[in-house]
């Protein structure tokens, strides 16, 4: 019988305290493990196991191959095998700003399948400081939270995908109002993931999620928020809160995309989604922005550009999100972003993003005029595929 693993991360590390020590409290026989990455930079990594009365354990961890991702990790699997067999519960404290999903991902082996059996991915957020901290352009090395000596990663971007990766958030913290708005913000970031307040004193409030059910799929973790397959918002208004749903089929031209970079990420606090230029009409570009931080990437072909013998190859999720955009002229090349902030105005996004789409015109010039647009993201896209 495999043992409930339930990971529990956020930046907030007083908000993740609270949730470890509930789980504790709750599941008697439990075990927590944590990764103090406080001197990380010193090559010191300080491992503490405990339950919920005492400290079972503490060492010091060797960083292997200077990487500290990989000696947590390394570190962390052995001694979650060990803890198993007596442990009703294994609770995974990460560090503030280690992304879930490199840790389930690892834990997900063959080695430890019918040992470890990961539940639930839980993020926990302190109302008074989640919804200013996702609007923070901040690096994790200003605020003390690095994961590694040479982390150039900043807060909001880790907590967005703390967010967005989880399988349950909770709201600890603050006062009402406080909570309130971040849970407005939340059912704007990740409106399908359920919200607990187990600090809450209303009779309705809910507890903790269920962390001892069946065991999580990582591939469909992965698939909820990998560009090609994301479950992205639609569009809402919460108070002052808005989210943006841009969707369209013709093209983009790169140089007036680029030109507009900065007004979209500025005006927005969160913005994700998949999108295509007419210079590379064959790739599918994913597009994530935080905290006026935003990031351009090349996600591989659309379906459309492959032959379809290579169908075959690609995920269930993939072809099901490829069916829902499909077109007989474009296929599954699309543009489709979704922007989050206060007060956006829908209009002026909208906007803003038909005015970078080709014109009719040159729509109608062909694959074979769009190559020798200027390319002002060649720079960005072209190094990162060298590299």
């Amino acid at each position: 019988m495999s043992t409930p693993v339930v990971l529990v991360a956020g930046l907030h590390a007083s908000a993740r305290t609270a949730v470890v020590d509930r789980l504790l409290r709750d599941h008697p026989g439990s075990v927590a493990v944590h990764h103090d990455l406080r001197e990380v930079t010193a090559d010191r990594v300080q491992r503490v196991v405990r339950d919920a009365s005492t400290v079972l354990g503490l060492a010091d961890v060797r960083l292997a191959h200077g990487c500290v991702t990989c000696t947590v990790r390394e570190d962390l699997l052995p001694q979650l095998v060990r803890h198993a067999a007596a442990a009703s519960l294994l609770v995974v404290d990460l560090w503030d700003s280690v992304e879930p999903r490199s840790v389930a991902e690892a834990l997900d082996c063959e080695e430890a399948h019918d040992i470890l059996r990961l539940t639930c991915v839980l993020t926990a957020l302190h109302a008074e400081h989640m919804p200013v901290d996702i609007t923070r352009g901040d690096r994790l090395r200003e605020t003390g939270q690095i994961a590694a000596a040479g982390d150039r990663r900043f807060l909001a971007e880790v907590l967005a995908r703390q967010i967005e990766y989880a399988t349950a958030l909770t709201v600890h913290g603050g006062d009402e109002e406080d909570a309130e708005l971040s849970r407005a913000v939340l059912a704007h970031l990740a409106p399908c993931t359920p919200i607990f307040t187990p600090d809450s004193t209303a009779v309705s409030a809910a507890s903790l999620p269920d962390v001892t059910g069946a065991r999580l799929c990582t591939r469909e973790l992965a698939e909820r928020v990998d560009p090609a397959t994301a479950q992205l918002p639609c569009d809402a208004q919460t108070d002052e809160i808005t989210t943006v749903v841009w969707h369209r089929l013709r093209p983009l031209h790169p140089a007036r995309l680029f030109e507009a970079v900065d007004e979209l990420v500025t005006r927005s606090v969160r913005s994700r989604g998949r999108f295509w230029l007419a210079s590379r009409p064959h790739r599918l570009l994913a597009w994530d922005a935080v905290a006026g931080i935003v990031s351009v990437e090349d996600a591989g072909p659309w379906l459309a550009a492959l032959p379809e013998a290579a169908w075959d190859m690609v995920s269930p999720a993939r072809r099901t999100a490829a069916g829902l955009d499909w077109d007989p002229v474009t296929g599954d090349r699309v543009q489709h972003l979704v922007f989050t902030g206060p007060d956006l105005d829908r209009e002026r996004v909208h906007a803003l993003l038909d005015s970078c789409l080709l014109t009719e015109e040159e729509a109608r010039a062909g694959s074979g005029v769009w190559a020798g647009y200027d390319d002002p993201f060649a720079h960005i896209l072209d190094l990162k595929e060298i590299a």
